[in-house]
């Protein structure tokens, strides 16, 4: 008896420190991007426009990593995720400016607003059985509407003037320093909950809906119930972020959120990265960033290099930058036996 009480509890230790492996595994690339964020502000804390550039480049880092809640986890091509942020954006604004309510309520309203949204867009999209591409169309034309929403209703929004706002003037978020933080600590936040995601009950039903969604549906999977998650929790990330820096940034107008600076960004930074992986949102939003700094001063010419870069991307690492990097490692240390090799820092499974 004693044998076998010594045995089961020497099984409860081998799993637990299994399982504490697995975590330390899972979270690492997390820790190490954190800790290497971190320091960043020690070279540039005393240049504003670099500041500024670093905090837009976490800004649309948090963005990716939300979008790619939606659309990596679950083939959901949103074509709104800078009308849903900037749902986020003025509903705080509003609030704050106009009712006086706190900005932290604002940003959990904002972020609860922008998912109520996203779980309505995803809901009518799987009812109606629409693929990605229809599911892209339908939420571009919402993205379209609501700036459309954002000019018309001046007495709300400020219409093309924008709107100020003051609520975090005197707050954190004011400095340069003190809002890169906010940011950094956003955009961790943000990839613990992605792996936790991934870790859970949900990661599964997300990951079998993305490689076959009838075969998940015939295991059993609710398709509509967690796409919906997904586009509410998502949705709810990017609402969150949006507030965040519009009251960062004490003013926000319909360029804020628009389309062409936002959606399509996005898209491209979480591509360039590879869909479905952890650090893709990082790692796209800080080469973007450098690239976009670095044409900055070629004006049209820009645009054209842009263009170029985004072509060869999409011939050259169709599944993204770190899957490819990943794979012609794997060939690289198995040989010729062909046994896959995960190095288990950025994949899903």
């Amino acid at each position: 008896m004693r044998s076998r009480a010594a045995h089961l509890a020497q099984d409860v230790v081998d799993a637990g420190a299994t399982t504490g492996r697995s975590l330390g595994r899972d979270f690492a690339p997390i820790l190490i991007v954190a800790v290497l964020l971190a320091f960043l502000p020690i070279n540039y804390h005393d240049s504003r426009s670099m500041m500024t550039v670093i905090i837009t480049g976490l800004l649309f880092a948090a963005y990716a990593i939300a979008f790619n809640v939606i659309f990596g986890s679950t083939a959901q091509l949103f074509l709104c995720v800078g009308a849903l942020a900037g749902i986020g954006g003025f509903s705080a604004a509003m609030l704050s400016e106009r009712a006086g309510v706190p900005m932290l309520v604002c940003i959990l309203i904002a972020g609860v607003l922008a998912g109520l949204v996203g779980g309505l867009l995803s809901w009518v999209a799987v009812s109606r059985s629409l693929d990605v591409i229809f599911t892209g169309v339908v939420t571009l034309a919402f993205s379209l509407s609501f700036q459309s929403i954002i000019l018309g209703r001046r007495d709300l929004t400020g219409g093309e003037t924008g709107m100020v706002i003051d609520a975090g003037s005197d707050t954190v978020l004011d400095g340069k320093v003190g809002a890169y933080y906010v940011f950094l600590g956003l955009v961790v936040a943000y990839l613990v909950l992605y792996r936790v995601l991934q870790r859970s009950h949900i990661g599964w039903a997300f990951r079998a809906l993305r490689d076959d969604e009838v075969a998940a549906e015939l295991a059993g999977v609710d398709v509509t119930r967690y796409r919906v998650y997904a586009a509410l929790i998502g949705s709810a990330m990017l609402g969150v972020a949006g507030a965040v820096f519009a009251f960062h940034r004490g003013f926000i107008g319909p360029s804020t959120y628009a389309f062409g600076d936002v959606d399509v960004r996005v898209l491209v930074m979480l591509v360039f990265g590879g869909i479905g992986s952890l650090l893709a949102p990082v790692l796209g939003a800080v080469v973007f960033t450098i690239l976009d700094e670095a044409l900055i001063s070629l004006a049209q010419l820009r645009v054209v290099l842009y263009g170029i870069v985004i072509v060869a991307l999409f011939l050259g690492f169709r599944r993204g930058v770190i899957p490819t990097l990943e794979s012609v490692f794997s060939r690289w240390r198995n040989g010729d036996d062909g046994t896959a090799v995960e190095s288990g820092f950025v994949t899903d499974d």
